[in-house]
């Protein structure tokens, strides 16, 4: 009877234990969220619209007294939410989908791949011997532009000699006006001197011929009377 004390205490013991049910599963808890977007700078303030996580914001501003940012969607509709509910990545379910995809790819057909791989092998030469291309067209470019700067001061050097000669042959041809006016002048000033010149011989002829009369009747006047 002692005997039977401990064994029914140990069956009663295993019948207090829980069964687990044969319908439990893992579940994650989802990083699904949705912030309010309100008027104003407190949840006193209207819902415009409830935004599900991994929407894009643009932040115009934060009052660090109140902790609310104003933002903007995509759409263009200006509110306000909390300033900690934002994060500077996007969500991380988001990023999974993306990561997941990818994954999805590179375990896809390795036929797929080597095409892949090859056609952006070949992209990349054809953009190597394009980039080559510009290169030499840079240098060349470089080249002319040298060219053209050591033109263009040659022109600027050309075009200050011609400014000064066209200066020099202005002067030299206000002073040829005035040689040619003094010459002018100089004509005109021997022109009148020889004019003045023979004005006085025609008068001294005149003269000469009005008194030269009366001096060869005197002088027989005085030639008789002493006779």
């Amino acid at each position: 009877m002692r005997r039977l004390v401990p064994l029914l205490l140990c069956l009663l013991s295993i019948q207090a234990v829980p069964i687990p049910s044969a319908l439990a599963a893992t579940r994650y808890v989802t990083d699904s969220l949705e912030v309010t977007l309100r008027t104003g700078e407190s949840n006193r303030y209207r819902i415009i619209r409830m935004l599900p996580s991994g929407t894009p914001l643009e932040v115009i501003s934060v009052d660090e007294a109140t902790e609310y940012a104003r933002v903007r969607t995509e759409d263009g509709t200006v509110g306000y939410v909390l300033e900690r509910e934002l994060q500077d990545e996007p969500a991380a379910r988001t990023r999974l989908v993306e990561l997941e995809k990818r994954l999805a790819e590179l375990q896809g057909d390795p036929d797929s791949l080597s095409a892949r791989l090859a056609a952006l092998q070949a992209t990349y030469d054809r953009l190597d011997t394009d980039y080559q291309a510009l290169q030499r067209d840079k240098v060349r470019l470089e080249q002319e532009l040298a060219t053209i700067r050591h033109a263009s001061t040659n022109i600027l050097d050309i075009t200050s000699d011609r400014e000064r000669l066209r200066i020099q042959v202005s002067e030299l041809t206000r002073e040829r006006a005035d040689l040619e006016q003094a010459n002018r002048d100089l004509g005109n000033r021997t022109n009148q001197r020889w004019f003045m010149i023979g004005a006085g011989v025609i008068l001294v002829g005149v003269l000469i011929g009005l008194f030269l009369p009366h001096l060869t009747f005197r002088r027989r006047r005085g030639s008789w009377g002493s006779l």
